[in-house]
């Protein structure tokens, strides 16, 4: 089929390699994949801070653009969650409501897609390496979204998956909340670092960039400190977070 790929604001800038991963599955799929430039975000960080009008400017824009695509796959669970469950509230009472539900009705969170839409679990994948799975909340508890990438993780070849202890405790990023109460979002994702070192993984895989990008620079800085205190030990890499679609594409970072 000929499907539309929404590329996150996140996913854009800091993690385009996401993207051309996703592509190359779905393409390896027998898929058709269009991309529409000028979709550059959902809306969701005025729609979170109170600023409806301003939200709703950016998705009539995002409405406008994919008013034609059959079926849109989106790289995140928490854009997802904005077009499909945010979306008909934004719009509720306007003339835009039946387009916004419209497109609600379309719109896939990647893992959703692959495992919900198309029955497939098995996409050919090989990635040698040990990960630990991070849910991201909106993907989780706004989609449902939870044992769909384990699906897809459980057949790449040469992976193992190890499970982090309270694996579905929010990282604390939640968009504006690290903006808003940074303190508070720092210590939620020191204790979520705790977790997710302590599989020993390689990898710390998600659906969110941008709740990877919070705890990469947690572990970053947490590995920069120790090796400043101990100059001359022999360090292993620190964990290295990346979009489940580099998983399934076989493409390490």
């Amino acid at each position: 089929m000929r499907l539309s790929l929404f590329v996150p604001c996140f996913i854009d800038l800091f993690a385009p390699e996401a993207a051309i991963a996703a592509v190359s599955v779905l393409e390896r799929l027998g898929h058709t994949v269009d991309f529409a430039e000028d979709v550059v975000c959902c809306g969701q960080p005025p729609f979170n801070a109170g600023y409806w009008p301003e939200a709703r400017t950016v998705a009539q824009g995002v409405l406008k653009s994919l008013r034609h695509a059959d079926t849109v796959v989106i790289l995140s669970g928490s854009c997802g969650a904005m077009v499909r469950n945010f979306y008909p509230q934004l719009f509720a009472g306007t003339p835009l409501h039946d387009e916004a539900l419209a497109l609600a009705a379309r719109t896939w969170e990647f893992s959703q897609f692959l495992v919900d839409r198309l029955n497939v679990t098995d996409v050919g994948a090989r990635f040698h390496a040990t990960v630990t799975f991070l849910d991201g909340c909106h993907g989780l508890r706004e989609l449902g979204v939870r044992d769909q990438p384990r699906a897809l993780l459980a057949h790449v070849k040469d992976l193992t998956v190890v499970e982090m202890p309270d694996a579905q405790t929010c990282c604390g990023f939640g968009g504006l909340f690290a903006v808003k109460f940074g303190e508070i979002s720092s210590a939620m994702g020191e204790q979520k670092v705790v977790s997710a070192t302590g599989t020993c993984a390689d990898y710390l895989v998600s659906n969110d960039v941008s709740c990877l990008m919070h705890l990469q620079g947690l572990i970053d800085r947490h590995h920069a400190q120790i090796t400043a205190q101990s100059p001359g030990r022999k360090l292993a890499p620190p964990m290295r977070g990346i979009h489940l679609a580099q998983v399934l594409a076989g493409v390490k970072p």
